[in-house]
């Protein structure tokens, strides 16, 4: 039975058919076959109930947030006010790069709106400032993963509702390592950059540089502005996260109107983008979850969880096998349906070998997050790509490496001191 369902899924993504089609196929020939009473006949129930989930209503109102910013110039502003900072930094605009990333991020909740927004702002100033190709498209690209680690986070929403953990406390246990892997990635560029000058052939800055950054401080306050509305009326126990996802969106449209681009043109795009997305997500949501009920009816699950612990390796040993798994896996398949593919096998496993659910969320994002710059199939790299528009992808191919390289890092971190997950969740909500 293990053997058929592996077969069914590798099978289908190998033959490049739809995920969602991949996964509902394989949730009817294991009903059909596998189960003494077929749940097709559940499949209407089902998805009626997990498309009014109230936490997932959330991700439509996080990812027209970013698209609005994309389209209503506060994301071009925002790269413009955090630029002079990093202008005497040894790499100077691929630090921006990271750094609006990572603002941007705590924005939109999504790494391939991030990556296209700052990609789209960054990009013309490469070869203007003499760039290392490579490291300055590495940077985009890695610095947009920060948009599912960084919350609002629209994975940490899809992994709460697959694993029954809580979206609050996720959301908490991101920041801190968002933080870090953010320095991370500048720390990387400025090493490269002390090592080899050359990477860097841009102008000296000049005396003036106190004046633009204050200048720039009023953009900054938008970005900033929509992080507290969201996260801080969470915390503040306000909202919850549907409802401040809500909120977001409303003070979104209010900074739109107030910079006067509240048109039928950025609202019919942003709806476009909107809805394209967000069908896409939840259609794999609701195979995905047809799926589970299939495998969970049939003992799948299960059994798949009693033959891994069942190995007699220690929980270290386990964790790593399991974390080389999705590192293989990041190379061929699409993020958001690896963790939905795979969420409701994997934590029963975790759980068990006795590591903690929330803290294996975010080692379980990070690994996301490494599916997204690694190739071949790393949808951040072709993101930053089209937005490029021109030049050999093989640019990115190489850029993403030392970024990878800081996230195994980050990896390591998070296994060497859990607390840097565990803590902020403990303080923000204590039982």
């Amino acid at each position: 039975m293990i053997k058929t369902a592996l077969l069914l899924l590798l099978g289908g993504l190998a033959l490049s058919l739809p995920v969602a089609s991949v996964l509902a196929i394989g949730g009817y020939f294991l009903s059909e076959n596998f189960s003494f009473i077929p749940m097709t006949g559940a499949a209407g129930t089902l998805t009626w109930s997990h498309s009014t989930d109230f936490i997932l209503i959330a991700a439509p109102m996080f990812i027209m947030m970013g698209e609005l910013m994309h389209r209503s110039g506060i994301s071009e502003r925002l790269f413009g006010a955090l630029t002079p900072w990093f202008a005497r930094v040894p790499g100077q605009l691929i630090h921006t790069n990271i750094a609006s990333s990572a603002v941007f991020a705590a924005t939109s909740g999504s790494s391939l709106a991030t990556a296209a927004t700052i990609g789209t702002v960054a990009v013309p100033n490469m070869d203007k400032g003499g760039y290392n190709r490579p490291l300055f498209l590495g940077s985009i690209a890695a610095g947009g993963t920060l948009g599912i680690l960084i919350p609002p986070s629209i994975n940490m929403i899809v992994y709460s509702v697959l694993s029954q953990t809580s979206v609050v406390d996720l959301y908490a246990a991101g920041f801190i390592p968002g933080l870090m892997l953010a320095m991370l990635f500048s720390g990387i560029v400025l090493v490269a950059v002390l090592l080899v000058p050359s990477l860097v052939k841009g102008q000296p800055a000049d005396g003036s540089l106190w004046r633009a950054r204050l200048a720039g401080l009023p953009h900054l306050l938008p970005p900033l502005m929509l992080f507290f509305v969201v996260v801080g009326s969470i915390y503040l126990g306000v909202a919850t996260p549907t409802e401040a996802s809500a909120l977001g969106l409303m003070a979104t449209l209010g900074l739109v109107a107030i910079n006067g681009q509240l048109n039928l043109s950025v609202l019919l795009s942003a709806f476009e983008g909107t809805v394209r997305t967000t069908c896409m997500i939840m259609l794999i949501v609701l195979s995905a979850f047809f799926l589970n009920l299939v495998m969970v009816s049939i003992g799948l699950v299960d059994t798949i969880t009693s033959s891994i612990l069942d190995l007699g390796w220690s929980p270290l040993a386990m964790l790593l096998a399991i974390i080389a798994f999705y590192l293989v896996l990041g190379c061929f398949m699409e993020t958001i349906s690896m963790m939905i593919a795979t969420t409701p096998i994997v934590v029963p496993v975790v759980v068990g070998l006795g590591y903690d659910p929330v803290w294996w969320g975010i080692v379980f994002v990070i690994l996301i997050e490494a599916a997204l710059i690694t190739p071949p199939v790393g949808l951040n790299l072709y993101i930053v790509q089209a937005v490029r528009k021109s030049g050999s992808i093989s640019d990115l191919f190489i850029g993403s490496v030392p970024f990878l390289a800081a996230m195994l890092v980050m990896v390591v971190l998070l296994l060497l001191f859990p607390g840097l997950a565990l803590w902020l969740p403990e303080v923000v909500t204590p039982n």
